[in-house]
């Protein structure tokens, strides 16, 4: 895949995360237990943005010393 390809799903992590954390606030109230859920969703897909770019820059390290 492309460099570009990888940076998006990077994003979308981001994104997911966002919408997870604006789901926790508004249901604080009401649901609590739904936002704990989605507050862990939140944390997880934060990780995922971490975990896969720092395994796009180990791989565009690799294909440079190529």
């Amino acid at each position: 895949m492309s460099k570009k390809i990888y940076q998006l799903f990077e994003y979308a992590y981001l994104v997911m995360a966002a919408l997870s954390v604006y789901i926790v606030i508004t249901n604080w109230e009401s649901d609590r237990g739904r936002a704990y859920l989605f507050g862990f969703f939140g944390v997880v897909a934060i990780f995922m943005f971490i975990f896969k770019r720092r395994f796009r820059k180990r791989l565009e390290s690799r294909n440079e010393d190529q």
